[in-house]
């Protein structure tokens, strides 16, 4: 992508959000078909405002909880819904402290701000503010209301700061605990890594998580939690009408290929033991960081079986990652391939599995995995500056 080109789409990406926002203001705040302001975020700021009043019993309560959000849009909506556990009250307790649309722009401009600095870390040489405004991506997670430049941020600045800073960057992935199946192969990295003290203060600071959540809202919200992830793992995960064609999994994919829901777990177990070993292996071996953390988020997308388009705003990190060490026996056509098709994907996975009733994610991803693979074994690694690449 070019600077003229980055920049081009970042100004299209912001006049179409604003224009995106402006539709939802129809009917009070939604758009008049049911779609909120802010589409997901109602559930964040729904769930904190709960939390935050005392109200917790509400949350996991699939009706109450809707209507709750009525109420706070002021007209009818989708069935939107609370699927994060107990510890995302805690992160998130700080909006109910403003109004409803202000917390939106609060939620995503810090959360972008927070990407960025990340993007910051994986591009010393420069470039990451462009890169940011013009990542695919992030336009998504921003029409979605969603958390997927939380997520890259925690992800970027735990990775990126394990060797300068190594207790910051497991308090960093501990705070993935909101999120665990992005956080699945963590542990295997940082065991295979020998990176004891992050690993150590990942977990002190993942189950500190998980117990105030409990002493604060009680255990019994621990039991609603886990008994609404059964029903929306059925719902949203194994059958799907209405959600699949955003998922970029490989469990998605087999489903939307025919496979009963038993071979499709399996399918999944067996990509994602191939995903563990492949962080093992690299994170043991001598690779630069920056492909030890690319390998370890790619391998993470084959390895969890719930990946949405929103989610892959970490992909511009593992594209910055690995274009600061680019193997000899790895052209920078091929790598520029490879990452165009990881940096487009969350623009065509819905765009194609509307008229294709396919899955194509796993297709976009494979191919950086294996670039990140071969350049793990490449012992030669002169600099590849991001800039040659515009």
């Amino acid at each position: 992508m070019t600077p003229a080109i980055a920049r081009s789409f970042a100004v299209v990406a912001i006049i179409a959000y604003l224009a995106d926002l402006l539709a939802q203001t129809r009917d009070h705040l939604s758009n008049g078909a049911e779609r909120p302001f802010g589409d997901d975020f109602i559930n964040y700021w729904s769930g904190a405002y709960l939390a935050w009043h005392g109200r917790v019993n509400e949350i996991y309560d699939f009706q109450a909880f809707h209507i709750f959000e009525q109420s706070v849009i002021g007209a009818p909506i989708q069935g939107y819904h609370y699927s994060y556990p107990p510890v995302l009250l805690l992160l998130t307790a700080p909006l109910a402290m403003l109004p409803y649309v202000p917390a939106l722009f609060v939620w995503l401009g810090a959360s972008w701000y927070a990407f960025y600095r990340a993007l910051r870390l994986a591009m010393p040489e420069g470039g990451a503010l462009l890169f940011a405004l013009a990542s695919p991506a992030v336009l998504v997670n921003a029409l979605g209301g969603q958390n997927g430049a939380w997520t890259a941020a925690l992800l970027g600045g735990g990775l990126g700061l394990i060797e300068r800073r190594p207790l910051l960057a497991g308090s960093l992935l501990g705070v993935l605990i909101y999120k665990p199946q992005l956080g699945l192969l963590i542990p295997i990295a940082l065991l295979a890594g020998r990176q004891w003290r992050t690993l150590v203060a990942a977990g002190v600071v993942a189950g500190g998580l998980l117990a105030l959540s409990g002493l604060c809202y009680g255990l019994d919200i621990w039991a609603d939690y886990l008994r609404n992830l059964g029903l929306l793992r059925q719902a949203i995960l194994e059958d799907g009408t209405g959600v699949w064609h955003r998922f970029v999994s490989v469990f998605v994919a087999a489903r939307r290929l025919g496979a009963p829901v038993e071979i499709a777990y399996l399918i999944q177990i067996v990509s994602g033991a191939l995903a563990c070993a492949a962080v093992a292996w690299v994170w043991w071996g001598r690779a630069p960081a920056g492909v030890k953390n690319a390998a370890l988020v790619l391998c993470t997308c084959l390895a969890t079986p719930y990946l949405q388009d929103y989610d892959l705003v970490f992909g511009a990190l593992v594209v910055a990652w690995l274009w600061q060490t680019c193997g000899s026996d790895v052209s920078a056509k091929t790598l520029l391939i490879c990452s165009s098709l990881l940096l487009v994907l969350p623009l065509a996975a819905s765009a194609l599995a509307h008229p294709t009733g396919l899955a194509l994610g796993p297709l976009f991803i494979l191919p950086l995995f294996l670039v990140a693979l071969r350049m793990s074994m490449d012992s030669r690694v002169p600099e590849l500056r991001w800039s040659a690449s515009a």
